[in-house]
């Protein structure tokens, strides 16, 4: 073999190579940092100092996600006897999660964790993809891994609203996704929600939400706090808290 032939035999191996340990190098939340840096370091500080103010109580459920977990004021009227520590910020996406999930969680002793985020697809033009979506989701879990191991998460399904009915396709999509990364995952858990928001013509029912036709209504919360419950019901009940 030539010289020449070596050198182009040897750069076909390189490149793969150099290229795997770049795409490794990369972390999923780096195009995302700016952006979510920009728009939510002051929730961050806050929860920062509401860590410090607060004491958690023993064994809470930790709920985290956009503004349907910040809105849920009756959330420890509807978890109850579960305690629970809320830690919602409202507008948020997957991909702001991930990137301060080490902040959000990290600082917190609980019995499980409950995610709820929404806003990732909702027809605009950066929308994510579904599997973009899921990744995310992943990626979130297993940093939740380095540190907790053993302790359960818990994704909400995306509900099914007026307001984001065009991509209600992409969306379910989506949830069949993080459905199936729940079921490949260790302690990780899918409720079903979108069933009770839907009317017998398979459309949302608007009753549940206020004026937005996206969040919920008084009506909407006894609905997802019962889904809740039950599946935190199901899976802890056989658990001691640990």
């Amino acid at each position: 073999m030539s010289a020449l032939m070596l050198k182009k035999s040897t750069g076909i191996v390189l490149i793969p190579l150099l290229f795997i340990v770049f795409i490794t190098s990369c972390s999923i939340t780096d195009k995302y940092t700016k952006a979510s840096s920009e728009k939510w370091n002051k929730d961050i500080v806050q929860f920062k100092q509401q860590d410090k103010d607060e004491q958690d109580p023993d064994n809470a459920i930790l709920f985290t996600g956009s503004s349907s977990i910040r809105l849920w004021s009756t959330l420890k009227e509807d978890l109850a006897p579960y305690p629970v520590i809320q830690r919602g910020f409202g507008g948020s996406k997957f991909s702001d999660l991930a990137v301060y999930i080490k902040e959000i969680v990290y600082p917190h002793q609980f019995r499980a964790l409950v995610i709820f985020e929404a806003n990732d697809i909702t027809g605009n033009v950066d929308d994510k993809t579904p599997k973009e979506v899921a990744r995310l989701f992943r990626y979130i879990v297993s940093t939740v891994r380095k540190k907790y191991p053993e302790k359960p998460v818990f994704v909400i399904e995306i509900t099914p609203t007026k307001s984001r009915w065009a991509v209600w396709s992409k969306i379910k999509q989506t949830n069949k996704l993080l459905q199936r990364s729940c079921a490949k995952m260790d302690k990780t858990y899918f409720i079903e929600t979108s069933a009770s928001y839907l009317n017998d013509q398979g459309e949302p029912r608007n009753e549940l939400f206020i004026k937005d036709n996206l969040h919920q209504n008084r009506d909407g919360y006894k609905i997802w706090g019962d889904l809740v419950h039950k599946k935190l019901d199901q899976i802890l009940m056989s658990q001691s808290p640990q």
